[in-house]
């Protein structure tokens, strides 16, 4: 857990300085390439968020079943 809390505050100092040292680009993009990198970073997500299924529904679930545990006793 120690390394990801480096790891995140790594990335937030590195994003940071990419936009304090930030250049003009003279470049054109059009609207489909945009889209076109909305669609692949929301289907990577996705990809990841499916890989780590078991592993979610093991973190949600072990909350559920501490709290049937405690039910009534009819």
């Amino acid at each position: 857990m120690l390394k990801f809390a480096y790891f995140a505050v790594t990335c937030a100092m590195l994003l940071c300085l990419f936009v304090c040292f930030e250049r003009p680009a003279y470049a054109y993009i059009d609207p489909g390439s945009g889209l076109f990198l909305i669609q692949g970073i929301s289907s990577a997500a996705l990809g990841i968020l499916y890989f780590m299924r078991r592993r979610i529904k093991a973190l949600f679930g072990k909350k559920e079943a501490q709290s049937t545990s405690d039910g009534d006793s009819n």
